[in-house]
């Protein structure tokens, strides 16, 4: 059984889910997992892997979901897209780190893709 966080995280990364094949990227993992760290999103956006992390606040009072990704989360990140691309032997495709922010307000949820949000950092 989810807690409230949870089931908030589940449903943010469906509508990213759902938002992103709206844009024309083809999924091809959802939450993957390895030792090294998590990755939220994994998809193809033509001829380039998409590594997505997913923010999403209930609301503004700290400040914007986008801004929410330290230095450590890019890190973990980083480390998790290098496995999966030596795993999937995919070594010299070309990649990038995507951000979904996701905002909820009265008037519905504000979803913003924001492609190239950072680039590889590995220590």
């Amino acid at each position: 059984m989810l807690n409230s966080q949870q089931q908030f995280g589940k449903e943010s990364e469906a509508l990213a889910v759902q938002r992103l094949k709206k844009k024309g990227y083809k999924i091809l993992e959802v939450n993957y997992r390895t030792r090294l760290g998590e990755i939220d999103i994994i998809a193809r956006d033509r001829r380039t892997i998409a590594f997505v992390e997913v923010k999403a606040r209930r609301s503004g009072r700290y400040g914007s979901p986008k801004w929410a990704i330290t230095a450590k989360k890019k890190r973990n990140l980083s480390m998790a897209a290098l496995c999966y691309l030596k795993t999937t032997g995919q070594n010299t495709a070309g990649a990038r780190f995507d951000v979904v922010s996701i905002r909820f307000k009265t008037a519905g949820p504000e979803v913003e893709i924001i492609k190239n949000a950072f680039e590889l950092a590995y220590p």
